[in-house]
């Protein structure tokens, strides 16, 4: 039986950007996109597949100008959340403004970039004032350099999210003794991890289902999994659908029961569904 908190949630999708080819974009970007993606085209693929709520991920080429993810979470309050981008000496009254719009946590995009010392006051700072608000840091970044910088986030009291199962590359071997820092840092209650974008680390279905079961163990179960669909995909546009996506997560949680969890139980709380 659903229990009352999650009375109307089919699922969460927890990964996903709208963008205009439009909207101003930052310098040294490694993507520009060619093509809109929209809130209603979003919202209509979560209906194709029945699900019913949704969180949108600030891209990483619109910078810290989260203006146009704030309009589509003020559009749809009921069926959406926010994952903003920011700089690290953000005043509380913009965190304010961000909260009041849906948003529940901020993201740090570090593929290619020089990993800065998270320690220092400016970042601890910012994580211990999210903190206190509740809200998730979010990070992509490659399988090997997790463990350099999540233990210096957690020390902040924050709750980490680790995106598109932590990006490993087709040669990481994850029985090597050289990831168990990793993998014994998922033994931590504050840190989750997205099933999401296999793709994005080449990663056919085998190969996901592998990560998948690896990561269980280090986590001693799925519950802190999430799914997210990376709609629209970006660079991966031609090889991949939606649906394809969603499809992926059934074959690899084929339990219906082990789904719910990850598609509803799981999100519903940590991104503020659950008392909405």
């Amino acid at each position: 039986m659903t229990s009352l908190p999650y009375a109307g949630i089919t699922g969460i999708d927890t990964h996903a950007h709208i963008f205009r080819r439009d909207l101003p974009m930052v310098p040294g970007r490694r993507y520009s996109p060619s093509y809109d993606a929209t809130v209603e085209q979003y919202l209509a693929h979560l209906d194709a597949c029945g699900l019913s709520h949704g969180v949108l991920i600030q891209p990483s080429f619109l910078g810290t100008d989260n203006q146009f993810m704030v309009e589509a979470l003020q559009r749809f309050p009921e069926r959406l959340r926010g994952v903003a981008v920011v700089e690290a000496q953000i005043s509380d009254a913009e965190l304010d403004e961000l909260a009041a719009a849906g948003v529940v946590g901020v993201r740090l995009n570090l593929i290619g970039k020089v990993l800065e010392d998270y320690t220092g006051p400016a970042w601890n700072g910012l994580f211990r004032r999210l903190a206190q608000r509740g809200w998730q840091v979010e990070i992509q970044r490659g399988f090997g350099d997790l463990a350099l910088i999540v233990p210096e986030i957690l020390e902040a009291g924050v709750t980490v999210v680790i995106d598109h199962f932590g990006l490993p590359a087709p040669s990481v071997q994850l029985d090597d003794g050289q990831h168990d820092a990793f993998f014994a840092l998922l033994g931590q209650a504050p840190v989750w991890i997205k099933l999401s974008a296999a793709y994005r680390s080449q990663s056919d279905l085998a190969r996901a289902q592998a990560i998948e079961a690896r990561l269980r163990e280090a986590c001693g179960g799925i519950g802190r999994f999430l799914w997210g669909s990376d709609w629209p995909n970006t660079q991966f546009e031609s090889q991949t659908r939606y649906d394809q996506q969603f499809a992926l997560l059934e074959a690899l949680l084929p339990d219906p029961e082990e789904r719910r969890r990850v598609l509803v139980d799981n999100p519903a709380t940590l991104f503020g569904f659950a008392s909405a």
